[in-house]
């Protein structure tokens, strides 16, 4: 599958819809390949250029899809050809991506959350998808690569042989484990997805989705967890703004 990279911000991103991101695990399937599917959003965005060892882990990524629809609207004014579409959320992502799954016979192995939340939210979509297969693993244990606990978790990955495995930590304690692990996870495709499988389950209400659509998801989440995001929603955007201006101001001059 061909699939453009553009350069917004100071970061790497394609544009790619749900359709296609299913494509992509279905290509690395039949080719045996294991790649990153990564995404970024205002938040990953603040982080990359403040973590070397984000950078570090996006350089590895094979695939890079927009979760957050001002990347979208940020790259429109800066020309870049984005549409609506390319604006992927796991809260919307997750139910075709487990659709195609569960057709196709995908194993899912699901790292995160909170001790039991990840269960949950896996009964619920083998529930709704016959013949789904997905096991989970909670996301609170020692991430340091030689833990006792961290090579249990790399066994029942090895032990499971999933086709897609999933990490949903939160930014960027699920891209840094991926790197630190990334030799020892057999697997076609690595998602770090965040919140993913806590939506499903309910754990954390599911902003709604014509929000989305408009670029307001921020507003729901700020207001569910204000003390957690405050800071990510009211303070990290006057640096992508800052960003964002000399971009537009480069530009300008190169059109001069």
């Amino acid at each position: 599958m061909n699939v453009s990279f553009y350069t917004l911000l100071g970061i790497r991103i394609n544009a790619l819809t749900i359709p296609a991101l299913n494509s992509l695990i279905a290509e690395a399937v039949e080719r045996n390949q294991k790649w990153i599917i990564a995404n970024h959003n205002l938040n990953s965005l603040h982080i990359y250029h403040h973590d070397p060892k984000m950078q570090a882990f996006y350089a590895k990524a094979d695939y890079v899809h927009i979760d957050g629809m001002p990347l979208v609207l940020l790259g429109q004014r800066l020309n870049l050809p984005l549409k609506r579409e390319h604006r992927v959320t796991y809260a919307d992502w997750v139910w075709p991506l487990m659709a195609e799954a569960a057709q196709r016979g995908w194993r899912i192995f699901y790292l995160g959350s909170k001790p039991g939340v990840a269960e949950q939210g896996a009964s619920i979509l083998r529930e709704k998808f016959t013949g789904l297969e997905i096991t989970t693993a909670h996301g609170y244990f020692d991430i340091c690569p030689d833990s006792p606990e961290n090579q249990a978790v790399l066994a029942a990955i090895h032990a499971y042989q999933p086709h897609v495995v999933m990490v949903g930590m939160g930014m960027p304690r699920q891209e840094h484990w991926i790197l630190d692990n990334l030799e020892h996870i057999q697997a076609n495709a690595i998602l770090p997805s965040g919140a993913c499988i806590d939506y499903v389950a309910g754990a954390i209400p599911t902003p709604p989705r014509w929000m989305g659509r408009l670029g307001l998801e921020w507003l729901h989440r700020l207001g569910s967890e204000p003390r957690r995001l405050w800071k990510r929603y009211l303070i990290e955007p006057w640096f992508i703004a800052k960003l964002f201006l000399r971009e537009m101001w480069t530009q300008h001059t190169r059109a001069r």
